[in-house]
């Protein structure tokens, strides 16, 4: 904000002052006083219960307001005033004619700034209206501040969060590029385990992670050679052993970051070929042991890495993948979880055709 710009915020001549009165020649006094000495904003009335219903159309810097009126008296208004939890009560200047130190009291203590005693003088009147206004003007440019920093803080926030979930798009796509050049096996794997989490319970939030996390389930294949990840055939036993350590390096490779995002990818790449019968990989963990995450992970990665094209294999007709599932159910993967597939499996044909690889 520009010293110009403060200036202005600052400019108690610029602040909205409500005046209530009963009795119209002090309203049309007190109006014409402030007036003349360049307060733009004066609003009167000398109805008291109508206070809350013109705060609830404008936002008040300052209430100048009598004590003693018939209908409803300036205690009453102040208490009205607090029981309205939408309003932020501003400064209160207290008109009264009682000189008695009791009643200067009470309106102190039910919420009014300062007070004036009528007749009142006309210099006296206005020392005490440009204070109230001065503290009433820092404090709300004090609060813009606030909501200012607080909002260019939101968007810092933001595009670190935009920023790495790039970075994290990209660590994904890098991997996956190595034996699929359009990347959106990724895409389909985590849109189908989104689905299947949801189907489970999973919260909205956790779920809004794995989008971004599921992507780098095989960020470990950077470390394995192409003749052995782009082989044209089966893999021999030597050959598969060095293919299994992409889960651990894609797992040191996630490791040490302390951010949800970073914490579920770790997770998911250690632990994504694991079988909910214990003969998976890298550590032959069993049923329930293997992460919720890891096993949607599994079911997802499988599903789709049968039903697509790759340089050392054809892709299998749905059908004929899903009757595969149905098979390892309580093999391969959690019997929940296949269940939820099979109920699931037209919406999961839907994001096989949306996200198809292109012909070429």
């Amino acid at each position: 904000m520009s010293i110009t710009e403060i200036e202005m915020y600052l400019d108690i001549k610029s602040a909205k002052i409500l005046v209530v009165d009963d009795e119209l020649h002090n309203l049309a006094l007190i109006n014409e006083t402030l007036s003349l000495n360049g307060y733009k904003h004066v609003t009167t009335t000398q109805e008291p219960e109508k206070v809350v219903q013109l705060f609830e159309s404008d936002n008040f810097d300052l209430i100048v307001l009598d004590i003693n009126m018939p209908a409803l008296d300036g205690f009453a208004v102040m208490e009205k005033l607090k029981q309205n939890e939408n309003i932020e009560i501003p400064p209160i200047l207290i008109l009264t004619a009682q000189h008695m130190q009791d009643t200067m009291l009470r309106a102190l203590e039910s919420g009014a700034r300062d007070y004036v005693t009528k007749p009142f003088n006309v210099n006296e009147f206005l020392l005490r209206v440009q204070n109230l206004l001065e503290v009433q003007m820092a404090h709300k440019y004090m609060l813009n501040q606030n909501e200012i920093l607080e909002q260019r803080v939101r968007e810092r926030t933001q595009a670190i969060h935009d920023t790495r979930l790039k970075v994290v798009r990209q660590l994904g796509r890098a991997a996956e590029y190595r034996d699929n050049e359009t990347g959106l096996h990724i895409v389909r794997m985590s849109k189908i385990a989104v689905l299947l989490a949801k189907a489970v319970g999973v919260d909205d939030s956790q779920c809004e992670l794995m989008l971004h996390a599921v992507p780098m389930h095989d960020i470990g294949k950077i470390g394995i050679p192409d003749h052995i990840l782009l082989k044209p055939g089966k893999l021999d036993l030597d050959e598969f052993e060095i293919m299994k350590t992409h889960v651990q390096i894609g797992a040191d490779i996630l490791s040490g970051d302390s951010s949800d995002l970073m914490m579920m990818a770790h997770k998911i790449a250690l632990t994504h070929h694991e079988k909910w019968n214990g003969q998976g990989y890298p550590n032959s963990l069993k049923g329930e042991e293997i992460p919720l995450i890891g096993r949607i992970a599994a079911l997802a990665d499988v599903f789709d890495a049968l039903t697509s094209e790759r340089a050392y294999k054809k892709s299998w007709p749905i059908d004929d993948a899903v009757t595969y599932i149905k098979d390892q159910r309580g093999l391969n993967f959690d019997p929940v979880l296949v269940d939820l597939f099979i109920q699931n499996i037209e919406e999961i044909k839907k994001i096989k055709r949306e996200f198809e690889e292109p012909v070429i």
